[in-house]
């Protein structure tokens, strides 16, 4: 299946690849969001739950001084430059003294502006730790006793941490669903080229149609696709209609001038001397032109419908040997493929092609004719087989090859035909897509080239 940009299946993939995509990173993206906020209020809770054991802990002596032990249960505030600090200092007058973890090495610079505390005497605000690690505050004041001594309470989590697990989970989850997408557009790419397989299937049926090698579609199609390969039948089986009705027309047509000709030939017989003769010239000239029209007409029928397969090496080594019992004087070298080389058309019309040719150049040798046929360079609709017939005549001017072609005109009168061999050659070959070439054999003589589609 051909995948280039032009193709459906290409199209297709490539807007589900888009499509996948966009939505893998939107995905991708309202995930890490709704796990970063959710990250950010755990940790604000888990402060928030620090924040009150600390409270808990902590109590004024008699004198005013501030005492306990807290125990947060979390290691991370007894390491020294962690990131995880609490603090208690005395806010109103009578209190004093203050109390710290041991991780705190360091002071803690307050807010860079004044911010108010809520409703619950909190604030929660940004600042940079002794280690210059952006730390998450939560600070709150609590009158202690019934004296109304206010202390400070004030934790600390490192949001390093809380960054980097953030950062670790979106890496996973990009990675994941990375795999996922690939996964997916893979699967799909399989599905849409399996989806589109059956439209190979009607191509290859269509190209053995056309080949010759089949007269119908066959197959077991889907049912989106049956409708399509039932109306390509019936549109092969109306074209098929239409070119027998053509050849009985033309067959017809044959048979009804093949009676009046004949009968002027024979009036030109009986009228005799040079009347007669013009008779007879002009008749046969008649059932000529009638016989290359009528040919033209058929290969014009076949030739967009249904292509004939003519091995050509048979066909041509008969012609071959007929053409040197005809002209013992002559030697002929037959130069031919070792694969067979098929003519994408019908063997009379290829035996009319070359025994015209090979006609003409034993005509006009001295001694010796080489008819070489090649295969063609490679495989395809467009590929040419190449017959290539060389003598030893006297050739033919560059300059008057074009009028050599011309139905009727002859440049040597001394030689006897009616003219129209290579125009009638030249018109097949026009007719089934080839090419004619006329040029200068390294005999010396006339060298044709003619080149006919392969099947």
């Amino acid at each position: 299946m051909n995948l280039g940009p032009r193709s459906v299946a290409f199209r297709v993939i490539a807007f589900s690849t888009v499509w996948a995509i966009i939505t893998l990173v939107i995905i991708g993206t309202v995930i890490s969001a709704l796990y970063y906020r959710s990250s950010v209020r755990s940790f604000r809770t888990l402060l928030s739950a620090h924040l009150f054991n600390l409270v808990s802990s902590v109590s004024v002596s008699d004198d005013g001084t501030l005492t306990g032990n807290p125990d947060l249960g979390d290691l991370r505030f007894s390491e020294p430059g962690s990131g995880w600090y609490w603090s208690v200092t005395p806010v109103s007058s009578g209190l004093h003294g203050g109390l710290h973890s041991p991780s705190l090495t360091g002071s803690i610079s307050g807010p860079r502006r004044a911010i108010p505390f809520d409703a619950d005497f909190r604030r929660n605000y940004r600042v940079r730790g002794p280690g210059g690690d952006r730390l998450e505050v939560l600070e709150s004041e609590v009158v202690l006793d019934t004296n109304n001594r206010i202390a400070r309470f004030l934790v600390t989590g490192n949001r390093k941490e809380l960054l980097a697990e953030i950062a670790s989970f979106q890496h996973k989850v990009y990675l994941y669903l990375s795999l996922f997408g690939i996964g997916m557009i893979l699967i799909n790419a399989v599905a849409i080229l399996l989806g589109l397989r059956p439209l190979d299937r009607v191509r290859e049926s269509l190209q053995r149609v056309r080949e010759g090698s089949a007269q119908r579609l066959d197959g077991d199609f889907p049912a989106e696709i049956e409708p399509l390969a039932a109306e390509t039948n019936a549109l092969i089986d109306n074209s098929r209609r239409m070119i027998e009705r053509s050849r009985l027309q033309v067959g017809n047509l044959a048979h009804s001038l093949k009676t009046p000709i004949a009968v002027l030939q024979n009036e030109g017989r009986a009228v005799g001397g040079r009347r007669g003769k013009l008779v007879i010239e002009q008749t046969a000239a008649m059932q000529q032109q009638v016989d290359h029209y009528l040919r033209r007409a058929r290969i014009a029928a076949q030739r967009d419908s249904i292509v004939f397969r003519t091995p050509l090496s048979q066909p041509l080594e008969r012609l071959v040997r007929v053409m040197v019992k005809l002209n013992p004087d002559i030697g002929i070298e037959l130069h031919t493929s070792e694969s067979e080389i098929v003519f994408a058309g019908e063997t009379e019309d290829f035996e009319e092609i070359a025994g015209n040719l090979l006609e003409n150049a034993m005509k006009w040798a001295r001694s010796e004719v080489s008819v070489s046929l090649h295969a063609p360079d490679g495989p395809g609709r467009d590929a040419m087989a190449t017959l290539v017939i060389e003598d030893d005549g006297p050739g033919i001017p560059p300059e008057k090859a074009a009028e050599a072609l011309k139905r009727g005109k002859r440049l040597d009168e001394s030689k006897p035909g009616s003219g129209l061999g290579l125009a009638i050659v030249s018109d097949l070959v026009e007719e089934y897509g080839g090419t004619l070439e006329l040029g200068r054999a390294e005999q010396g003589g006339l060298k044709i080239v003619v080149r006919l589609p392969a099947a």
